[in-house]
This record gives C-alpha cells, sequence and structure tokens, in this order.
C-alpha cells in the first residue's frame, strides 16, 4: 500500500442517520411481540460513514447532506466535527425531521427499516451552493440514501471538473448509463446486481465494468473483473460479528487508497482491511480504522 505525502481531498454527498438497535433473540414474526434484550443508538447513514472513514484515514473531507432542525441533527452535525469532517455544506432544515434506521439484531443478522427524513430534502441546488469545492476536489464519494435527481446532478457535475467519482449503489435502484459511465468505481452488494443492472447473469455484468464493478458480500469478499480474469479477495475472522456498515468502510477504504495511486488489486485488498475493522465494533462508524491502524498490521 503506497501512501503519497499528499492530503486527498474527498467530498462526500449524502446520508447521515442515527441508528436505534433493538437487540432480539430472534426477529419477530407477522402479530408476533418479542422482548428486546437491549438497545442502543449509534450514529450512521451512508454518507456520514464514509465521510467519517476517509476522514479517519488522513483525508481532508467536506460532507454535503441534510440533518432537521432537532437533537439528532445536532448530534450528527458535533460527531462530525469531532471527526474532522467539514460540515460547512450541510444543510439543517425545518422540513423533515433527521434520518434514522431502526436495527433488529438478532443472531449476527440485521433487519433494517430506514426513515430518510431530511436525507430526502438534500436537493441539486444545495450540491451546487458547494460547486467551488469540486474544482480541487480528488474524488467524490456518493451512495443511494439521497433523492437520486440529486445524485445525478453530483455525478454531472464531477465528472465537469474531470474528478473521480466512487459510488456505493445502496440501497439498490436502478442506475442511469450516464451514471454509470460517469463512475470510476461502483461498489455493490451481491444480492442487489438485478435491481441496479438488469436481470443478467452476475459474472456477465461484472465482465461489462472491468475495474469499475466491485461486488461485495457480507463476508468480507469482493469480486470483480480486471479485463482478463475474474478477481476474488476474501479475508474475514471468526469473530465478524457485527456487520453494519462493511460496505461503507470499504467504499472509504478504496477510495483513499486510489486517491493515493494504488493499483485496483491494492485498493481492493485496503477496502477489506478497513471494512473487517468495523465488524469487530456494534455501530457502523465506531470501529472504523486510522491509517496508523492498518499500515502498522
Amino acid at each position: 500500500m503506497n501512501i503519497t505525502s499528499e492530503q486527498p481531498k474527498i467530498i462526500v454527498i449524502g446520508s447521515s442517520s442515527i441508528d436505534l438497535v433493538l437487540n432480539t433473540e430472534h426477529p419477530p414474526q407477522p402479530n408476533e411481540t418479542v422482548m428486546a434484550e437491549k438497545s442502543e443508538s449509534f450514529f450512521g447513514g451512508k454518507g456520514a460513514n464514509q465521510a467519517v472513514a476517509t476522514a479517519r484515514l488522513g483525508a481532508s473531507v467536506y460532507f454535503i447532506g441534510a440533518v432537521g432542525m432537532d437533537p439528532f441533527g445536532q448530534q450528527i452535525m458535533r460527531n462530525l466535527v469531532d471527526e474532522g469532517v467539514n460540515v460547512g455544506y450541510v444543510v439543517e432544515t425545518e422540513e423533515a425531521s433527521t434520518g434514522t434506521a431502526y436495527v433488529i439484531a438478532a443472531k449476527g443478522v440485521n433487519s433494517i427499516v430506514v426513515v430518510p427524513g431530511a436525507n430526502y430534502c438534500l436537493q441539486p441546488q444545495n450540491v451546487a451552493e458547494a460547486e467551488k469545492l469540486f474544482s480541487t476536489a480528488d474524488l467524490v464519494l456518493l451512495q443511494l440514501e439521497i433523492p437520486m435527481e440529486t445524485v445525478e446532478y453530483a455525478a454531472k457535475l464531477t465528472a465537469s471538473n474531470g474528478k473521480k467519482i466512487g459510488l456505493y449503489a445502496s440501497p439498490a435502484k436502478k442506475l442511469s448509463e450516464e451514471v454509470i459511465d460517469s463512475a470510476t468505481f461502483i461498489v455493490a452488494k451481491s444480492n442487489e446486481l438485478s435491481i441496479i443492472f438488469g436481470d443478467q447473469p452476475r459474472e456477465e455484468i461484472l465482465r461489462k465494468y472491468p475495474n469499475k464493478l466491485f461486488v461485495r458480500d457480507d463476508t468480507n469478499s469482493t469480486t470483480y473483473f480486471n479485463g482478463t480474469e475474474m478477481k476474488y479477495y476474501r479475508n474475514d475472522h471468526d469473530s465478524v460479528l457485527h456487520k453494519m456498515g462493511m460496505g461503507d468502510a470499504f467504499a472509504g477504504g478504496f477510495a483513499v487508497a486510489l486517491c493515493h495511486q494504488n493499483s485496483i488489486d491494492d485498493c481492493v485488498r485496503f477496502g477489506n482491511d478497513v471494512s473487517l475493522k468495523v465488524t469487530k465494533n456494534r455501530g457502523s462508524q465506531r470501529g472504523l480504522p486510522y491509517m496508523k491502524d492498518i499500515v502498522s498490521e
């Protein structure tokens, strides 16, 4: 893994939320009431997760998102500032409450219901207000927990500035050809490829996007086509207990490695290493590593 002397400048455009986790013996069935062993709350949202991930890995990070004018929103803003993320372009709106995610965690399986709230108030004009940042950015990271028109506008603006675009295509939605073409790399879950790219065989989809599409599953494995052969990289351990945020961690790690001009193979390995760290702690952000935690191993 090559670490250059330059500090990457990364813009993350996406969601933030408070994750409310209920730990139960099993997920409730229809018309069933179950007792939770405990409840916990964590900072989350795919955009905020990636902002914290890249900031901890040494990037200069600007976050463009939206929160409500409520206590949850203030907590998220304070946390991002504490993590060294610039929040000057975060919208504080009275139109909706801060995004939340309700998670039922039972025997290592998470069932998640997301209430987008203020995240769906993030509009193209909010991104346009930060236009001056794009000319000096190294990379822009996007996810799909904000309106698709905002994602498409951000991708177009980034491409017009000749900058790299990373997209974690989750939660899965159909992507336009313009977004796919403009993306430098796309991360997708293995069980959601048909939603994103249409009903085609997995290998056929991968072969269409060499060194662009990286398919992930919750064993911390990544599959991609390098233009010549299918590549598969996996690293996990016996204590992969907490799977929330693994995809965000991978995307953040991959993005930082790419900004430091590493090969695709090294970017994948680094992304996987970052993702593995998250599994050791509850919460999408709590276990995100710092650069020294990775390179010292």
